[in-house]
């Protein structure tokens, strides 16, 4: 161990709770840049020259120029000014400024630390899977943005999901280290981590799917609960549609996939719950857990009824955070995982 342990974790925790809190602001930002169609605003991938945003009326009409030659622009908004224009890249703007700042964050106070406590036996390796992964979503970021660019009027459902699944998976590593760092407490009496898994899995399906129905703009068919214009499946395709290709593909069948993944995640979680009470753990964990679940369910149902009304979709978005974090909470301490900084 170290001198002044205390301290270090601080600092430690405090760089990580800073990071944990500027992916909530990109995952916001990335979802307001989906639901209001800026993200193929800016047409190139510019790692340092597009830090800085257009300053005079030629730089503005060159991004506009670009914008004009991709398919978004030719078949669907042609009619758009350079005010609108300007609006939708500012969104994009900031998204991409978020994620270079994020990057930094990740690596320079880690840097620091590690000269700083170079002496000292303390583990920070494992951090820079953080930065790491941040890399990553970069370059998926642009993977992304590039499917939009030429054969197709918006980017690959496909690619938007894993860009999505990969901000979660850095949000939540983050909080599980910020878990570690703060001594969190394991339960007296310990779970079974089966039931707990499939249900983290099953929220992180869900995240995924709704991806796929922002990229397929699939709330905006179907918009009545609890039923599907009457039917339990959507009247537009039959059951045959899982024997093809083109199931993912297909917005009516992701929202139905959707749904009833929903449903079944409420079951999950009833059970949950009463395996939960019935090992008297801690009910303020549980019950924090059980609130947000409660508000995603009324958010996605409000989501969908209002045909993807930005607040509610974007509400719906941030709610997946802390149902995320709020049931990684349950599983560090129901696995009594409390590792050291130190080797």
């Amino acid at each position: 161990m170290f001198v002044n342990s205390d301290i270090k974790r601080r600092s430690i925790n405090l760089w990580l709770i800073t990071l944990y809190l500027l992916l909530i602001l990109i995952i916001i930002v990335g979802g307001l840049t989906r639901l209001t169609d800026s993200g193929l605003s800016i047409t190139k991938w510019e790692l340092f020259k597009g830090i800085i945003p257009p300053l005079n009326d030629e730089t503005w009409d060159n991004y506009f120029l670009e914008y004009k030659q991709i398919p978004e622009f030719i078949y669907l908004n042609s009619a758009i000014t350079l005010r609108e224009f300007k609006i939708i890249f500012y969104w994009e703007y900031l998204h991409r400024l978020l994620g270079r700042f994020i990057g930094l964050v990740a690596l320079v106070p880690l840097i620091y630390f590690f000269i700083k406590f170079k002496d000292e036996d303390i583990f920070l390796k494992k951090y820079f899977i953080i930065f790491a992964l941040v890399c990553f979503q970069g370059a998926v970021g642009w993977f992304m943005v590039e499917s939009g660019l030429v054969d197709r009027l918006d980017v690959s459902h496909f690619r938007l999901a894993l860009h999505l699944f990969i901000a979660f998976i850095i949000l939540s590593l983050c909080f599980w280290f910020i878990l570690e760092n703060m001594d969190t407490k394991p339960f007296k009496y310990k779970m079974s981590n089966k039931i707990m898994i499939l249900i983290l899995l099953l929220i992180y399906l869900q995240i995924v799917l709704g991806a796929f129905l922002a990229g397929l703009d699939g709330g905006l068919v179907y918009n009545t609960w609890p039923d599907m214009n009457g039917n339990f499946f959507p009247d537009d395709t039959s059951f045959l549609i899982f024997l093809s290709n083109d199931f993912l593909s297909t917005p009516s069948v992701i929202q139905f996939i959707h749904r009833i993944t929903s449903y079944f995640l409420l079951i999950l979680v009833i059970y949950f719950n009463f395996i939960y009470f019935v090992k008297k753990l801690p009910i303020y964990p549980i019950i924090v857990f059980d609130f947000f679940i409660f508000l995603q369910i009324i958010l996605g149902i409000l989501t969908l009824l209002s045909g993807v009304k930005i607040v509610y979709a974007s509400l719906h978005q941030i709610g997946s955070i802390f149902v995320v974090s709020s049931f990684l909470y349950i599983l560090f301490r129901n696995n009594k995982i409390n590792l050291q900084l130190s080797d």
